[in-house]
């Protein structure tokens, strides 16, 4: 619908936003007026399809963006639009629309900025269900791969871009290595040619890292994992600033082209330009990509995010300090391998971490050990920790990011991410870290048998 409709992160009444409010005060009201909604304390569950019209002038008003108002829950929805205003208000930003996966809110961001085709300059630091989209299903629809050799040096991002290259994307904290990106130099790379920067930046949370401070275009989340952080719903967000430029830019004609379905009452064709000039990524790919394809949450699964969302910062100060004494605990055990955190030693990103990431922690922990058999054998005797596929919940997981996260990488595109045949990624969760400890101890003496004092 309009663009104040679906973006705004503005609510009428007194909300937390109004007062400049810290980022867990927002995580906690922003969005959100009980007034609103019969003074209920918690954001209740619309569960409808649609929405009553008051008349034929009420629907007018609507479908010709003159109106600010919910017409159908495929395309917004009063849940669902709190969880967008704010994690907008999370972001500093206006433009917000939530899908029913983090990897649907990829998908359409990649559709949405390469429409007609073009090509997506990456690097295989990413999710592997992400990198099996890009090899199997985008190239059916004109829109190829490139990858960076070294997304560590800018300069292969520079060599590697073309004129039909329709946008950088980059994991700001990688997943399961906990590599930081450059975010500030990719996006100095991404803006010299005119081209969009996309950041995944799921792993970090924007309570960690908020991408738009270092030039990002749009940012882009599964909430699955630690937003919701229980493990308990699927979603996922897109998010836009607003300032790139598309008017003036020929990589990305769609933004200026007029359609119908933005015409005014009286027929006349107008641009998504014209009608969200703040936010035409977000209003576009809600129009035409979360509406007409399908990838809408349910409200549910909003509402349980956002109670997730509430305790995002307590959850996450919790983790990470538990994190930091199990990196450093595995770093001194002699039968493990390379440790993937931040504060273990030899970590290559440690200067990154401490410039893009609150407290320069993560609550991944990936190590290595030295065959794959015992690597299965830990896995196998971990008690505490669950092995899962998700990451970012509240109690900790484990879980072969060979097998598991990441096999649709061929061995060649796994050598080139890091990712060792015999790695094991933890997620820490909400445990005492002595617990969590004595697992992975208990776990490596059946294996190995225990070291001596």
């Amino acid at each position: 619908m309009s663009d104040n409709q679906q973006t705004s992160t503005q609510a009428s009444g007194r909300t937390a936003s109004d007062a400049g409010a810290s980022f867990s005060s927002l995580a906690l009201h922003s969005g959100y007026n009980p007034a609103e909604h019969h003074n209920s304390s918690s954001v209740p569950i619309y569960a409808t399809a649609a929405y009553a019209l008051r008349d034929e002038e009420h629907a007018t008003q609507i479908a010709s963006f003159e109106l600010v108002d919910d017409i159908y829950t495929r395309i917004s929805n009063p849940t669902t639009g709190i969880l967008e205003k704010r994690l907008a208000a999370l972001h500093g930003v206006e433009g917000a629309v939530a899908t029913s996966s983090g990897l649907a809110a990829l998908s359409d961001t990649i559709l949405n900025i390469a429409a007609g085709g073009g090509r997506i300059l990456t690097s295989y630091r990413l999710y592997g269900g992400t990198v099996a989209a890009f090899s199997n299903i985008l190239p059916d629809y004109g829109i190829d791969i490139d990858i960076a050799r070294n997304p560590d040096d800018p300069r292969s991002w520079e060599e590697a871009s073309r004129p039909d290259t329709k946008a950088l994307l980059v994991e700001s904290v990688s997943n399961p290595l906990n590599a930081v990106a450059d975010l500030e130099s990719l996006a100095k790379v991404a803006h010299r040619h005119g081209i969009v920067l996309i950041v995944d930046n799921t792993v970090a949370t924007p309570y960690l890292l908020n991408p738009f401070d270092f030039g990002a275009d749009i940012v882009v989340y599964s909430t699955t994992k630690a937003i919701n952080g229980h493990g308990n719903a699927i979603g996922g967000i897109v998010l836009e600033n607003g300032t790139f430029d598309y008017a003036n830019n020929e990589r990305y004609p769609q933004f200026s082209r007029k359609a119908w379905f933005f015409k005014t009452r009286d027929g006349r064709e107008r641009s998504v330009l014209e009608i969200a000039p703040n936010t035409p990524f977000t209003t576009r790919l809600r129009a035409f990509l979360v509406a007409l394809l399908g990838s809408s949450p349910s409200p549910f699964n909003s509402y349980l995010t956002l109670i997730g969302l509430e305790t995002l910062t307590a959850r996450l100060d919790k983790e990470l300090e538990t994190a930091q004494a199990v990196a450093r605990y595995l770093d001194g055990d002699p039968r493990v391998g390379r440790v993937y955190h931040p504060d273990a030693n030899g970590y290559g990103y440690q200067d990154w971490a401490r410039k893009y990431l609150k407290r320069s922690g993560s609550t991944i922990i990936t190590f290595d050990l030295d065959t794959v058999e015992h690597k299965r054998a830990t896995l196998d005797a971990l008690k505490l920790f669950s092995l899962q596929a998700n990451l970012g919940d509240s109690k900790s997981l484990a879980v072969d990011p060979f097998v598991v996260t990441h096999p649709e990488l061929t061995l060649d595109e796994l050598a080139a991410a890091g990712i060792h045949d015999g790695a094991i990624r933890l997620s820490i969760g909400l445990e005492e870290p002595a617990d969590l400890i004595a697992d992975l101890r208990q776990a490596l003496d059946r294996v190995y048998g225990p070291v001596e004092d």
